[in-house]
């Protein structure tokens, strides 16, 4: 009862604007919100109710609503002085690179983002927002009445909803499941509307922490009415709340990038020189490119203290070169440096790894040096810290545990999907640690090798790439169609998994990734499958 109390003793109504009831909460700071309406695509009827809307909550919550749809407003200076961004059913591409650059930075200096509904058909070429929004846009059918499941009745976008909470709304399907990501807020019961094509999980409004910050997104909103509906008013409330810092909710803990972990070279907080370029075969479609003697890279969001180790995925058709790491700026203490000779093109990437010997205090920087003409062009890195050494660059043949024959090389190999034509099932049994599978940036995922008959296998060894699975099962199968689980974890930290298992008999060995680790796909050098 005691709950209940304060629960009711904190909530006023208010009346602003139409006459209708937007729920204030007492003793918020006072702080700014910005508004980000721009459209490249299709332009909702709604954004002017939209706006209204957050303006009359503002007034009503102690917070202030810019609300532009100019994109020159993303700079990091301008940025900083709001504590949240909403991102107002745009569509399209609606930011430049360095608008881009200026998002991911407010981001890592512990920002706010809210999107709605059209938020997710937004920048489907920007990596790092597939990442912020959750999921992207997919399809949707009419508008139409549904349920909606709320699965979170705590948090401050969801507390006063119904359980079941019944509206009328454009539904969205999206291209993934953000529930590996994301902590979901509510879902579409699709059993009370037609056209859903997600089945028994459909999340619909989820949050979570982000590169330092927060993010929260309602895939509701297409409705002018929605906007005047006081439930649908106090989801977004709830919302920018929790984006603005202003209150605490269970979505995760805000951390800035993990210690170790792999960084976008594209994701620089500065630059000199250097320009981001589309690659095929790059970790989200683009790299940092056209790279002279001179030119460097700062991540604001990456420390350099405590740096053991660097690697970085490369690749060069032209001179080559050096990368130096640096700490604090882009002349500052050298950390170690790693040489890059040209891999045969600029689609062909190779990991290049060294050992940092000198303690750095400030951002990562890197430098980069050589002779004439572009060098080289870097996808991602990752930093080593404390005693662990760097993951070293793949051997070309996998080396066999004690005890053991090797089943799996050279057999045919299924997958549930594949990136890209230069990332094949075949990859990982072809024996050569510099080739591999990459699955589509969704999960679940899986690939299976078929050892030709029945075999006792004991020990499953996988080479992961930089793009892990976080977790995964090994199963078996006689007939590929009833499969067993021989073994499972939910926190594999990527590098060499090694597995032992009880000796069983099957044909089919197949990794069953059910989470992974970064907001890409699934990616194996090598699946070893050993026995007798």
């Amino acid at each position: 009862m005691r709950k209940l109390i304060v629960f009711f003793t904190a909530l006023i109504a208010v009346v602003i604007g139409f006459g209708l009831p937007v729920t204030a909460m007492a003793a918020d700071p006072a702080y700014k919100v910005l508004v980000f309406s721009k459209t490249a695509g299709f332009r909702h009827d709604a954004i002017p109710a939209g706006i209204t809307a957050l303006r009359e909550l503002g007034t009503a919550n102690n917070f202030t609503v810019d609300a532009t749809e100019d994109a020159a407003a993303f700079t990091t200076a301008n940025l900083a002085g709001y504590r949240a961004v909403v991102f107002l059913m745009t569509t399209g591409d609606v930011l430049n690179a360095t608008q881009q650059t200026a998002m991911e930075s407010y981001m890592a200096a512990g920002g706010g983002y809210v999107g709605v509904h059209a938020a997710a058909d937004t920048e489907y070429d920007w990596p790092y927002y597939g990442g912020l929004v959750g999921a992207y846009f997919s399809s949707h059918p009419a508008i139409q009445q549904v349920t909606v499941r709320v699965e979170d009745a705590v948090h401050p976008s969801t507390a006063h909803l119904p359980r079941a909470w019944v509206r009328t709304d454009e539904l969205y399907n999206y291209r993934t499941n953000p529930r590996s990501t994301a902590h979901v807020l509510a879902t579409l019961d699709e059993s009370t509307y037609s056209g859903g094509t997600m089945g028994a999980d459909h999340p619909i409004a989820w949050c979570k922490p982000y590169q330092g910050g927060r993010t929260w997104y309602t895939g509701l909103g297409h409705t002018a009415e929605s906007y005047t509906e006081p439930n649908f008013r106090a989801h977004l409330l709830g919302g920018i709340r929790y984006a603005a810092g202003v209150v605490t909710a269970d979505c995760g803990t805000v951390t800035q990038p993990p210690a170790t972990g792999t960084v976008e070279a594209e994701s620089f907080s500065s630059q000199f020189g250097v320009q981001v370029v589309d690659k095929a075969s790059a970790h989200g479609g683009r790299a940092v490119g056209y790279i002279d003697n001179g030119d460097w890279l700062g991540f604001s969001a990456v420390a350099s203290a405590g740096a053991t180790g660097f690697s970085a995925r490369v690749a060069s058709a032209g001179a080559g070169g050096t990368i130096e790491v640096r700490a604090g700026s882009a002349t500052g203490t050298l950390l170690g440096s790693v040489p890059v000779t040209p891999t045969g093109g600029w689609e062909t990437f190779q990991t290049v790894t060294t050992t940092l010997t000198n303690a750095g205090t400030g951002p990562l920087f890197l430098k980069f040096t050589g002779g004439a003409g572009s060098l080289f062009d870097v996808d991602d890195f990752t930093v080593t810290r404390g005693s662990t050494p760097p993951t070293p660059t793949p051997t070309p043949t996998p080396t066999p545990p004690t005890g053991a024959v090797l089943l799996s090389s050279g057999r045919p190999v299924t997958a549930s999907s594949t990136e890209n034509a230069g990332f094949p099932p075949s990859a990982v049994v072809d024996g050569n640690a510099g080739t591999r599978w990459s699955s589509a940036f969704a999960d679940p995922q899986w690939i299976s090798v078929d050892l030709g008959s029945t075999k006792s296998v004991s020990r499953v060894r996988l080479q992961w790439e930089a793009a892990y699975g976080r977790a995964y099962r090994i199963e078996t199968s006689t007939n590929n169609t009833t499969w067993t689980a021989a073994s499972s974890t939910t926190a594999s930290d990527g590098g060499v998994d090694d597995i032992t298992i009880p000796a069983t008999n099957a044909r089919y060995v197949r990794v069953y990734g059910t989470q992974r680790a970064t907001a890409y796909g699934y990616s194996l050098w090598e699946l070893e499958v050993y026995g007798s």
